[in-house]
């Protein structure tokens, strides 16, 4: 890959989408393979999918608002998968 293919990768906003699409694969596979709940799901996957769309709107020029959004909006998910989520450990 040149760097004029990285840089229009990047600057388009594409390399993030390429990331999102994988999120939207896992969830699917964590469903359908693993029989995930879809609330279990959610918690493991919103923040990350939620900066994600945070830095697709960083990496296309738009507004603080578009970027400060999603991010806020992930830190109540990425709390509700530290006290909800799979794999969480209870104190005995």
């Amino acid at each position: 890959m040149t760097e004029s293919t990285l840089v229009w990768l990047f600057a388009s906003g594409i390399a993030a989408d390429v990331v999102l699409i994988v999120i939207a694969l896992e969830a699917v596979w964590l469903r359908l393979r693993r029989r995930w709940l879809v609330i279990a799901i959610m918690c493991r996957l919103m923040p990350g999918l939620l900066m994600m769309l945070a830095l697709r709107a960083a990496l296309t020029g738009q507004g603080w608002v578009w970027i400060a959004l999603p991010l806020t909006l992930s830190f109540p998910f990425h709390l509700a998968d530290l006290r909800f989520g799979p794999g969480r450990r209870t104190k005995k």
